[in-house]
């Protein structure tokens, strides 16, 4: 599909309707189309996931029994692909036992609508998922676009609910063998054991993990308007490498490559006769590049200087 048509489409929303019967598809197409929205449509569970992957849909509205791939293995396999793990998707179905209401959400689903269907009904679960869904994406570019790499994670499994496309990097790089919807094995025993100090009222303690020269820090938030009592939280990652936060300083500050290397190791509390000998210059050269730091930042000293880069660093999200 194009994709500035996909762009355009997510004013009113894009849909992907899951049918095999002809019929059905028509109903809710016209009926979702009158209310604008922009529909894609797909026979059979195949066409479904390749439609998935491809489109993003906001909302996949799914049936559960169709020939072939049936609605809960779809689900399944949308859930555990990274890039459509986190589209909402409505079960359509005429099973009504507890036990087929039970696997459809064990499989994903987010709800589900009984057939026949009564697309009114349909339409008021659509916009009230699709609100949903829209404020989920919106709140992972926000966190991203700010260097928040982010996991809602369940503590029971160790598995990653949602992430940002900056935290399923830096996860993929520094955890290479975990699949990419759980978490390494100390992450989830910190988890847990940090996850009961919270509810106890406690604070929790941060986690450092060093891989291959990276290291990244874990820090535990509750879900908004949650203290963890669902067993669902919020993680922040921050890598708190020195070309990390050497990226971090240029970023919150206006400072060239060099100026933010001096800044980091001043920071730490490097001398100039240290800073020259780890970056290979003279201490009279870092004393230029710390003149023209204290210059941008309009300080006089050193310790104000690192103070300010501390605080704007800590207001931007980044750790040190």
């Amino acid at each position: 599909m194009n994709p500035d048509l996909i762009a355009d489409a997510r004013d009113g929303g894009l849909v992907l309707i899951v049918d095999d019967v002809p019929d059905n598809l028509a109903v809710l197409h016209d009926a979702l189309d009158e209310s604008g929205y922009t529909v894609l449509v797909a026979t059979h569970g195949e066409a479904a996931l390749q439609r998935a992957a491809q489109a993003q849909p906001d909302v996949i509205l799914l049936d559960a029994v169709m020939p072939g791939l049936d609605g809960f293995e779809v689900a399944r396999r949308l859930k555990a692909d990274p890039v459509t793990a986190g589209i909402p998707i409505i079960f359509m179905t005429g099973l009504t036992e507890t036990d087929a209401v039970v696997e459809a959400f064990a499989a994903g689903g987010a709800d589900y609508v009984t057939k026949p269907l009564r697309p009114r009904e349909v339409l008021a679960r659509l916009a009230t998922h699709l609100r949903s869904a829209r404020d989920q994406r919106q709140a992972r570019n926000a966190l991203d676009a700010f260097g928040h790499a982010t996991l809602v994670v369940r503590e029971r499994d160790g598995r990653r609910l949602w992430q940002t496309a900056l935290a399923r990097r830096l996860m993929a790089e520094v955890f290479p063998e975990i699949p990419e919807l759980l978490l390494p094995a100390e992450v989830s025993t910190w988890l847990v054991r940090e996850g009961e100090r919270r509810r106890a009222g406690g604070e929790a303690t941060p986690l450092q993990i060093t891989r291959g020269g990276r290291r990244l820090g874990f820090d535990l938030h509750p879900m908004p308007g949650d203290q963890g009592s669902e067993g669902e939280w919020l993680l922040v990652l921050r890598e708190t490498s020195e070309a990390a936060l050497t990226q971090a300083l240029m970023q919150a500050l206006p400072l060239t490559a060099r100026e933010a290397e001096v800044l980091h190791w001043v920071i730490q509390g490097k001398t100039n006769r240290d800073i020259g000998e780890i970056l290979g210059t003279s201490p009279r050269t870092v004393h230029k590049h710390l003149e023209h730091v204290f210059e941008k930042l309009g300080v006089e000293t050193r310790t104000a200087a690192a103070a300010l880069a501390l605080g704007k660093l800590r207001r931007g999200g980044e750790g040190t």
